[in-house]
């Protein structure tokens, strides 16, 4: 997990250099702008944000990956229930 700081200076950071080679290089840029936005309100609604991914998977600025269960108790639901419970 990252701290929201981090992802919120990268998505300031990726507008404004966007907007600023929208103006001086070329218009396609604003897409990029666009994109940046569209995943800042997706992310809000799902809470999956793939920058946040991008930098747990390399470790950046102190990100990483949320843990994962495993497989095979994902499949078996009875392991986690308590003793009692199965009785």
């Amino acid at each position: 997990m990252c701290n929201d700081l981090i992802i919120r200076r990268c998505a300031g950071v990726f507008v404004l250099g966007s907007l600023a080679l929208g103006w001086w290089a070329s218009p396609a840029w604003f897409l990029f702008t666009t994109f940046v936005g569209l995943n800042l309100l997706q992310s809000s609604f799902t809470r999956f944000c793939p920058l946040e991914r991008i930098l747990g998977r390399f470790g950046l600025f102190g990100c990483s990956l949320p843990a994962q269960t495993q497989p095979e108790q994902a499949l078996q639901p009875e392991a986690a229930a308590p003793a009692a419970a199965r009785r």
